[in-house]
């Protein structure tokens, strides 16, 4: 992961800046956890664990929507981008997402 390690922070409060990067690398955290569980449940025959690793997947996918929702709020320049990134591949390829 690429970012400021929080165990390297030494302040009590954080500045605006400082939120807007812990929630990027809370995303990242959170989609590097989708990774991982997805990847295990590849792996495992047995239909209970399998299961519940998907479940876990499928929790951090919604932590993922928490996170990214502060960020936006924090960080609109983002969202901006984002936009304009969605309707390129729009335009690009006709696939439309909605939320």
């Amino acid at each position: 992961m690429l970012g400021l390690n929080p165990i390297s922070i030494n302040k009590k409060k954080l500045s605006k800046n400082e939120i807007v990067q812990a929630l990027r690398w809370a995303v990242i955290a959170e989609l590097d956890a989708i990774n991982f569980y997805e990847q295990f449940a590849e792996l495992i025959d047995d239909e209970a664990v399998k299961h519940t690793f998907l479940d876990v997947a499928n929790e951090e996918k919604e932590h993922v929507g928490e996170f990214l929702a502060l960020l936006l709020k924090l960080d609109p320049e983002l969202g901006k981008y984002m936009k304009k990134g969605f309707e390129e591949v729009e335009e690009e390829t006709g696939i439309k997402v909605e939320f």
